[in-house]
């Protein structure tokens, strides 16, 4: 299980590495968290430097991506030759992004009449592509969740969880990085944020494994 998280340069950390972090805490044999560049080193809008774990066509293979988010995304949007490298389908991967990641799916062409969550700076660009912007930190239709602000990428994580693992291993994951005295509330917040988007899909799960 290979889940890969976009992170372009002026990346922000607390998209890309929450996500790792959270992801990370599902220990399974197969389960392999990466983050995707389109470069060999990527540097933070902050200055923290990270090396990429997988290329862009790996990610593009992979069961599952989030884009993470960061101060360049509409210099990644604008460069026709990266944008290339990504190709992501929603018929065979989970999709979600974060913030400014939302714009990299709408000029993909893979919110074309799904609503989406997005960051207030990124909202108005999002928009310009034709996408409905919800004020909420969470949205997911079929295989494509997004999310706005930084510390929503907790629910993205947990929905990825979710889907590919199970809602008591997302839970567990939250409950961990939950702080201490809060956790109880912490997890049933996150997961009331993400339940109504899991209905169906576990439905569908929980049928073919009865059936």
């Amino acid at each position: 299980m290979h889940i890969a998280i976009l992170t372009f340069e002026g990346y922000n950390e607390l998209d890309s590495l929450i996500a790792l972090g959270v992801l990370n805490r599902v220990k399974t044999a197969d389960w392999r968290i990466s983050i995707a560049s389109p470069e060999r080193r990527v540097r933070s809008m902050n200055g923290v430097v990270i090396e990429s774990m997988a290329t862009l066509e790996e990610a593009s293979a992979a069961d599952a991506v989030i884009v993470g988010s960061g101060r360049q995304t509409r210099e990644v949007v604008a460069d026709q030759e990266l944008m290339a490298r990504l190709r992501l389908d929603p018929s065979r991967q989970l999709l979600a992004a974060q913030c400014s990641g939302t714009l990299v799916l709408a000029k993909l062409g893979l919110l074309d009449g799904v609503s989406a969550c997005t960051d207030v700076t990124t909202k108005p660009w999002v928009q310009a592509a034709g996408v409905d912007v919800l004020n909420q930190p969470f949205f997911a239709q079929g295989n494509v969740a997004t999310a706005g602000g930084c510390l929503a990428s907790q629910y993205l994580a947990a929905w990825v969880i979710a889907r590919l693992e199970s809602v008591e291993a997302a839970k567990s994951a939250l409950d961990y990085v939950a702080p201490v005295g809060e956790k109880e509330v912490y997890v049933a917040r996150a997961m009331r944020n993400i339940r109504p988007y899991l209905q169906d899909e576990l439905a569908t799960v929980s049928a073919g494994r009865n059936g």
